[in-house]
């Protein structure tokens, strides 16, 4: 009988300096490498004088600067304590100067009222004739007992109503452009809800 012989198959090797055809299974091939030109956009520097964000320095530092909402009972308690130690430094360090204290009287009366909430503007001006009728203890140096002092601060009060009626006058103000700011931005918000609501009524074609 007759065998058949059989053979090995053997792999082909590939012959140096030809590559390897890609396909096969399990192998990978790279894609194709292409040129990729590249443009570099110059970096220009900013113009002098020329503000990043276009933010003026004056808005961001105010944003920067803290801006609680007190409510009356808070802004009456934050004005009163304020010009007494105001007053109580001028008194130490000036020897009671009116003018100083007066003069300090104006900033405290537009923070209060910038810092009051707006449920609480209509009590802005009332708080702050307080406040300086509270801080003005120290600085009148009234003697002979309370009446000497009630006496003292009676009279400092209506030697310097002028800077008391700024500062009043002051907080009125802000106090009044918060309010119709406030009343505008509702009437805003309420023509937007009404064209938000006519929109949705409006039927689809």
């Amino acid at each position: 009988m007759e065998q058949h012989r059989t053979r090995t198959p053997q792999r082909r090797q590939p012959s140096q300096g030809r590559p390897a055809q890609p396909g096969g299974l399990g192998e990978v091939t790279a894609p194709a490498a292409y040129p990729v030109t590249v443009a570099v956009a110059p970096v220009t520097s900013p113009a002098p004088g020329s503000r990043p964000g276009g933010v003026p320095p004056v808005v961001r530092a105010l944003r920067r600067f803290p801006n609680p909402r007190l409510t009356g009972i808070g802004a009456g308690l934050f004005a009163a304590l304020a010009m007494f130690l105001l007053a109580c430094l001028d008194r130490l360090l000036l020897g009671g100067s009116e003018l100083v204290y007066g003069l300090l009287f104006l900033p405290v009366s537009a923070l209060t009222a910038l810092w009051v909430r707006p449920a609480d503007l209509v009590t802005a001006p009332i708080i702050v004739p307080i406040a300086f009728a509270v801080g003005v203890i120290p600085v009148a140096g009234g003697t002979g007992g309370f009446g000497g002092q009630a006496m003292a601060v009676v009279t400092a009060l209506a030697v310097h109503a002028g800077w008391l009626y700024g500062g009043t006058l002051i907080a009125g103000l802000i106090a009044t452009v918060r309010k119709v700011r406030q009343m505008r931005e509702r009437q805003r918000h309420l023509l937007r809800a009404d064209r938000a609501d006519r929109a949705a009524r409006r039927p689809r074609a």
